[in-house]
């Protein structure tokens, strides 16, 4: 849930907004005002408002392609105003809509391309991760462009890739910011390498990907394309469509029923969601666990890391194991986040889900077939 204090507003931009050639076009992302998280997060339908969004390119054009959801908000300390604010925004499409263009190597090949959430007829997603800036509060949006993303030689396809999630690529971002730096804990899906059906090894692939790390300088948030790095198991060296390191600590090992992302079996963390917790003095991860095919997992992880500066030496690497949280068997558990209350504390410290105290709300998406609802029915009580 992307959200930001403006003044003495509490704003939140949930929804998806652009095409998409299997579940059809959204003009969903819209935003709601209150004076706190709890009033915000119970805001009617009718009552959002739409903002003015960047226009979807036409197919083969350059511009904005597919859809797009807000993961997360950062709001620019260099504006008294409190309304320059920078969506770091998940964003998927298909061969469909962004076909492959030789000259770019942007887009994707209709060939051999895996199964998606809707069936056999459906085509898996790619995920990137891109900014749009806003500099009147959240009312209209311009695309800054993409700053993550893996490209067509990545992609993972038939017979290897039966899972029913992606086919590869970058996404379910979580920005933080430390000294000079935005930065994205995100997941990784694509092959670690060149993917060739012939040399494909499922444990090559699983020890690429889970969450992973990235950086992009504050200053370059206005023109991000080319200006992000990865980790490379080093230092933040590794280009925007380069192929990082995933954070070792968060992997789930093959012998503990880890697996590759294009694996029905599933067997990896995803969607990280972090917070900096001023009660406990360390950052705060949340993150799910897929054990089966389009994103099946019924429980909620959460790992630590006492190092506020994540700019100095491998501090962005150093989470604790994940330990078990919540578990809700029948159900897969989505886009888990903490939350702030309506308290004093958290209204005067303008505590967001980035930004948090001693006590937060758990919200998650509990899903069964036919029915979903994302509620928050737990409450977090740090020592």
């Amino acid at each position: 849930m992307a959200e930001a204090w403006i003044g003495d507003t509490f704003r939140i931009f949930p929804g998806k907004y652009g095409e998409d050639t299997v579940w059809g076009p959204s003009k969903e992302l819209m935003f709601a005002n209150a004076r706190n998280a709890p009033e915000a997060f119970a805001t009617k339908a009718g009552n959002f408002k739409r903002p003015m969004l960047p226009p979807v390119a036409p197919i083969g054009q350059a511009g904005f392609h597919g859809a797009m959801w807000f993961e997360t908000v950062y709001q620019s300390e260099d504006d008294v105003s409190e309304k320059t604010l920078y969506a770091v925004y998940h964003n998927e499409n298909y061969p469909q809509n962004l076909p492959y263009d030789s000259s770019t190597g942007q887009g994707y090949i209709n060939h051999l391309w895996p199964e998606g959430l809707r069936g056999p007829a459906s085509a898996a997603a790619v995920c990137r991760i891109g900014i749009a800036k806003s500099q009147d509060g959240g009312h209209s949006w311009l695309n800054k462009g993409l700053f993550l993303e893996d490209l067509q030689p990545r992609m993972i396809l038939k017979p290897h890739n039966t899972s029913k999630t992606f086919a590869g690529g970058v996404g379910d971002p979580s920005a933080v910011k430390s000294g000079e730096y935005l930065y994205l804990f995100f997941g990784e899906y694509s092959y670690p390498q060149r993917y060739d059906s012939a040399t494909y090894n499922s444990e090559t692939e699983s020890n690429g990907e889970c969450i992973s790390v990235a950086r992009i300088a504050i200053k370059d948030l206005d023109d991000p394309q080319g200006k992000a790095k990865r980790w490379d198991g080093k230092a933040f060296n590794v280009s925007g469509n380069g192929v990082g390191r995933p954070i070792a600590s968060l992997q789930i090992s093959r012998d503990s029923g880890g697996g590759a992302a294009s694996s029905p079996t599933g067997g990896f963390h995803w969607g990280p969601s972090v917070s900096w917790n001023n009660y406990l003095n360390c950052w705060v991860m949340l993150m799910g666990k897929v054990t089966g095919p389009s994103w099946a997992g019924s429980s909620v992880y959460i790992s630590f890391n006492q190092n506020k500066d994540l700019s100095t030496g491998h501090n962005a690497q150093r989470w604790s194991t994940p330990k078990l949280l919540l578990d809700r068997p029948g159900y897969s558990l989505w886009y888990h986040s903490l939350q702030p209350f309506d308290s004093e504390e958290d209204v005067k410290n303008r505590h967001t889900s980035m930004k948090l105290g001693k006590r937060a709300r758990l919200f998650v998406k509990f899903i069964k077939p036919g029915k979903s609802i994302y509620a928050s029915a737990h409450v977090i009580e740090f020592e």
